[in-house]
């Protein structure tokens, strides 16, 4: 099998040929046909996210170099462990790849995406900057009829995580209008839940005015300038003066978490998404002053993961833009992501 590893942290990805995996116990191997790049994958591929105040918080521990970033993946299963049952050769799918270690209070509860202990492909193993995986159950592997190839394999992270984040405001933004701050790849998913999951089209703050008007085509009701002096000012005419009911932030910066907590309506959640890096501070007497609710967001379950795909499927998500890449090209599609050329999503393909 090929693959291309992160050896050394900041440094060009590394193309490995080896023997292709075989399945043991309940593993499933997975013949990749799309992989997505994502965000996140710069931050590991440097080896650190910036924590703010001159800290980084080091992935070495984490990834382990050698290490096959990659972690939004879809394929065809070609190979089955001899204790694997739920799946088939052939089967298409896509793979949830937030897999937690199986036994411990997390994993037993449902919610393995936040195991202390993880196993997650492109993370903790091996992920889908390659031409084969291996998946450790086939209850990771979700059904995507329907949906383009290259478009499903987004699901997995920058959908899954904005679907997430936006199930942690439905019920708690008090049927006002919402915000999304940040309208890359995981944003514009956020715009698509949005609407179909709260019923609204959302406000975008964006600093990139492409990013703006892709916004709006892709359904946000108002998209403005968060740099602006009246940003502010906007936000509240929007929503009648008294602010958004949640403001989920896409980038995770100091600025644009400032930014969302200024416009919070009382009693309002903002929702943290982003890793871009920083430090947040705030008076502590102003959560008691406004009720507000500041919490984050990290990927979602295997149960939003089917409740997200049986959405998909249906067709109430309109598609994000993407481009592909051809899997030889993994390192320029993470650097042009990097420099923050890419439009919507890249995806890798063989």
């Amino acid at each position: 099998m090929k693959s291309y590893k992160v050896v050394e942290f900041g440094q060009p990805l590394q193309r490995i040929e080896e023997p292709t995996p075989t399945p043991t116990g309940t593993q499933v191997l997975v013949r990749i046909t799309a992989a997505g790049v994502c965000h996140s994958d710069v931050h590991l591929w440097e080896g650190y996210f910036d924590m703010g105040g001159g800290n980084k918080y080091s992935t070495q521990k984490t990834m382990n170099p050698p290490r096959t970033m990659g972690h939004e993946i879809v394929g065809e299963v070609v190979a089955l462990g001899p204790d694997a049952k739920g799946a088939t050769v052939g089967q298409k799918a896509v793979v949830y790849p937030w897999i937690g270690c199986g036994s411990c209070w997390y994993c037993n509860s449902g919610i393995e995406h936040l195991c202390p202990s993880p196993r997650a492909l492109g993370v903790n193993a091996d992920g889908g900057y390659a031409d084969h995986v291996l998946v450790p159950h086939a209850k990771y592997l979700f059904d995507y009829t329907g949906v383009p190839t290259e478009l499903a394999c987004l699901y997995a992270c920058s959908g899954i995580t904005a679907f997430g984040a936006v199930k942690k405001a439905q019920g708690n933004d008090g049927g006002k209008p919402v915000l999304v701050i940040g309208a890359g790849g995981v944003g514009l998913m956020g715009v698509q839940f949005a609407r179909v999951v709260l019923g609204r089209d959302p406000i975008v703050a964006d600093i990139d005015p492409r990013k703006r008007e892709l916004a709006l085509q892709q359904g946000a009701c108002a998209a403005i300038d968060p740099r602006d002096a009246n940003a502010r000012k906007q936000v509240m005419e929007l929503t009648g003066g008294t602010g958004v009911g949640a403001a989920l932030d896409f980038v995770g910066a100091e600025s644009t978490a400032q930014f969302g907590q200024r416009v919070l309506a009382r009693g309002g959640r903002l929702i943290i998404v982003g890793l871009f890096g920083g430090t947040f501070s705030t008076p502590l007497p102003m959560f008691a002053f406004t009720g507000a609710q500041f919490i984050g967001s990290v990927t979602g379950s295997p149960a939003e993961m089917a409740e997200m795909m049986a959405l998909v499927r249906a067709g109430k998500v309109t598609p994000v833009p993407l481009t592909t890449r051809k899997l030889d090209d993994a390192d320029a599609a993470l650097q042009d992501l990097r420099k923050g050329v890419i439009m919507g999503r890249a995806v890798l393909v063989p």
